[in-house]
């Protein structure tokens, strides 16, 4: 029986390779194989959501898509946010070498914690980068309480 020399290093790069097998099985494919498929998969834009005292703000990337294509809703306390980014016309006699732009159409929704006017509700869409803000219904804003003395 052969010694052989304890390295948790060793161990560690041995978790991670597992690591990436298990999630090469999850997804059915190697990342650095098979990337036509990856264009025309579901896609999620960065978005963020942030609160004001006055108001929340979600932010979203979305490059390149086209005013026309972004649809936003408010519905039962909910921001719904539908757009489509479509794909380019492929041109004859080329071939991609390499394919990592996303299209096709996604679907988020936020639900939202408080009361919101929905009547006050505005959306910009600059360089590629949605803003929403949604301002908070009054009775929704904290409020202050004055403590009396007696």
């Amino acid at each position: 029986m052969a010694l052989v020399r304890w390295s948790p290093y060793r161990d560690l790069m041995n978790i991670q390779d597992e690591f990436n097998r298990m999630i090469d099985r999850f997804f059915g494919r190697d990342f650095f194989g098979d990337l036509e498929s990856i264009s025309t998969e579901v896609f999620y834009p960065a978005m963020d959501v942030k609160e004001t005292k006055d108001k929340f703000i979600v932010t979203a990337e979305l490059p390149g898509m086209k005013k026309e294509d972004i649809h936003i809703k408010f519905q039962d306390g909910a921001l719904i946010l539908e757009a489509e980014r479509k794909e380019e016309k492929e041109e004859k006699d080329q071939n991609y070498h390499r394919r990592e732009r996303h299209y096709g159409k996604f679907y988020r929704s936020f639900l939202l914690p408080t009361k919101i006017q929905a009547d006050k509700i505005e959306a910009k869409y600059k360089d590629g980068v949605l803003t929403i803000e949604l301002p908070k219904a009054e009775e929704a804003k904290p409020k202050e309480i004055e403590v009396k003395v007696s």
